[in-house]
């Protein structure tokens, strides 16, 4: 499901129009993606948590010339399904 086929069932379901189905998720996902970005997680009982996570700095070996790399430090996006995404 991509995200147009997201808004037109949101929009079945709320029975809205698809106009006010694409603000309300666009609000939605941009206020998630802005606490993220602040270091929060966004926590949607029984759906996922979204949170950030820190990566330590590492060496890795390239696989082709087997040179040794440094990988930085970084921070990354966790997601951790909630039970309703049980299959």
């Amino acid at each position: 499901m991509n995200k147009s086929e997201l808004i037109k069932a949101v929009a079945a379901k709320a029975e809205v129009s698809a106009a006010l189905a694409t603000k309300v998720l666009d609000a939605a996902l941009d206020a998630a993606v802005e606490a993220v970005k602040k270091g929060e997680s966004v926590q949607l009982v029984g759906y996922a948590t979204v949170s950030v996570a820190q990566k330590a700095a590492r060496t890795a070996k390239n696989p082709r010339t087997g040179a040794v790399v440094n990988v930085p430090a970084k921070k990354v996006v966790k997601i951790k399904p909630g039970a309703k995404f049980a299959l």
